[in-house]
């Protein structure tokens, strides 16, 4: 069969456009389909009881034959977070580098598919055959090692999708991002840039990591009568890395707590990307053998999660840890948009409990993020034809656009699209055409997707306003109520305290469950509908709070 004359191809965004997280990019070439990433995002306050947000992958179920396989930048939680999920729903391998696919492995384990999914370890410079895409990894620099871009040769031309990255000339690990390859694709000529956003805001360059190294010799410095507990995010190996280096530098014994802390440690050093002597670390259980002024605690819970182990140890929660006056507790994180009540609640408490805290993160924390002149260095050697800003927020794609054009780019070029849309490109053009199916889909315990609006309107109704339930048996043959009604309350008032409110409810209750009947109603749906409706508007004119109201008619 003849091939299709100019065929386009197809990029689109299942999330990581107008948020935070979730970051799944998927490029498509008439019966060939590849996918960068597939993060997860964690849910917003008024996401009651949601422990975390996927990407719809309803899309990429219907299209399951073309699919060749999934590219992982690195192994952030947001870019390989849901892989557990889809890798339920299909089966396709899984390329990545060695400490990307070492932290994929242990979710694996915990969803059961260790084993049963192709996992394929590639290094940075390699180059992988997709159906008609081929592949290549480039060494990027991160917050996490072993982090990537992903150069996409297609039919049309090179898209190169940067993943996260900064420009670290001095990095704690490993070698300075590869600047020589991507300019070299960029005298190729690159026809699609998608590059990311985060910090598109922020002008000059981000800090190299190397400088919260001597931020936390000082810190160990003037704290020698201290246990020093740090608390950073479990995936930042260099930074763990600087830890344990100072640690040692000042004779202290390292313990690590926290189940993703431990994860992803115990996966870097196990495949070589941490250098930690032998007896350096010691198990957490293990602490009260040594000195307190001898002992450094890394540990998880830098955006004050609760359960996490920093937020356990604060509220006297933690199995191992109990904080005292002795203690140095560091945050060497940025708080994320959204968590800054949670970090400043840990922070009190520690502070009500006479700990020291030391919370300056412009001394104990830099960003993975490239800043504006490193976006300005990406797009100077890729000198891409069309431009799409990926991962951030709206403000930070709108940021990238108008960097792009102070580049010299022109506006028309440049795609600032919404998760879901397609961008379709050939060697000449490049337009929005059309959406596929992309949304939140929310994760709750075991539950996947059986969280919807609806549930989510309900809690937050039952959150604000409470629930009456009331209770009546009739006898629709005689037109009488046999008993009740009765109430039970939940949430809405203290019945012991509103005794004669709820006797007005149940009597006008009452009396609309008796005109109805007495008006010849007997269909279930419209009583309950008329004790609802009635009972909703009586309470909103006594109490100005409109509960959640749930009548149980039961006829006898």
């Amino acid at each position: 069969m003849a091939k299709k004359q100019h065929s386009k191809v197809r990029v689109m965004m299942l999330g990581g456009l107008n948020e935070i997280g979730k970051n799944l990019a998927v490029i498509e070439y008439e019966d060939d389909m590849i996918i960068i990433d597939c993060g997860l995002a964690f849910p917003d306050e008024d996401m009651l009881g949601v422990d975390l947000v996927i990407p719809d992958f309803s899309y990429l179920e219907k299209n399951v034959d073309k699919i060749r396989g999934i590219l992982l930048t690195h192994g952030h939680e947001d870019h390989i977070g849901s892989l557990p999920y889809l890798l339920k729903m299909i089966n396709v391998p899984v390329y990545g580098t060695r400490l990307t696919l070492g932290i994929l492995e242990n979710k694996l384990a915990e969803h059961r598919l260790l084993g049963e999914r192709e996992l394929v370890t590639v290094e940075a410079g390699a180059t992988v055959k997709l159906g008609v895409f081929k592949c290549e990894f480039i060494r990027a620099n991160h917050s996490i090692a072993d982090a990537c871009m992903i150069a996409v040769r297609t039919p049309v031309g090179i898209i190169l999708h940067t993943g996260d990255f900064k420009l670290d000339v001095s990095p704690i690990g490993g070698e300075m991002m590869d600047l020589t390859r991507i300019g070299e694709y960029g005298r190729e000529g690159i026809l699609l840039l998608m590059c990311e956003s985060t910090n598109a805001e922020n002008p000059g360059f981000t800090p190299s990591e190397r400088k919260v190294g001597a931020s936390l010799d000082h810190i160990f410095m003037t704290n020698t009568d201290k246990r020093i507990i740090i608390s950073t995010f479990s995936s930042n190996v260099h930074r763990v890395q600087q830890i344990v280096n100072s640690s040692i530098k000042f004779g202290r014994k390292v313990a690590i707590t926290g189940r993703s802390m431990v994860n992803v440690v115990g996966a870097a050093v196990r495949l070589g990307y941490m250098d930690v002597p032998q007896g350096a670390l010691i198990d957490i259980s293990e602490i009260g053998r040594y000195p307190q002024d001898k002992l450094t605690i890394i540990t998880t819970g830098s955006q004050g999660e609760p359960m996490s182990a920093l937020y356990r140890m604060a509220f006297s929660d933690h199995s191992q840890v109990e904080l005292t006056p002795k203690d140095l507790v560091v945050l060497s994180s940025h708080a994320i948009p959204g968590n800054e009540k949670l970090v400043s609640r840990i922070i009190n408490e520690m502070y009500r409990r006479g700990v020291s805290v030391y919370h300056d993160e412009a001394v104990v924390h830099v960003s993975g993020h490239a800043c504006q002149e490193e976006l300005k260095l990406i797009h100077a050697l890729t000198k891409p034809k069309y431009f799409m800003p990926i991962h951030g927020e709206y403000h930070h794609l709108m940021q990238h656009k108008e960097l792009a054009e102070y580049m010299g780019m022109e506006a028309n070029h440049i795609f600032v699209m919404d998760n879901g849309q397609v961008l379709e490109l050939d060697k000449k053009s490049a337009k929005k055409n059309g959406t596929v199916p992309s949304g939140k889909v929310l994760v709750d315990g075991y539950g996947v997707g059986d969280v919807g609006n609806v549930v989510l309107r309900d809690r937050r109704h039952l959150a604000q306003d409470g629930l009456i339930v009331a209770v009546a048996t009739i006898d629709i043959a005689e037109g009488t109520i046999i008993s009740g009604p009765d109430l039970i309350s939940r949430g809405f008032v203290y019945v012991r305290e509103s005794e004669e409110l709820m006797d007005d409810v149940r009597e006008y209750v009452r009396s609309i469950l008796q005109d109805s009947l007495d008006r010849g109603i007997t269909e279930w749906t419209q009583l309950k509908g008329n004790v609802k409706d009635g009972l909703s508007k009586y309470l909103y004119s006594k109490t100005k709070r409109k509960p959640m109201i749930l009548p149980v008619i039961m006829n006898v």
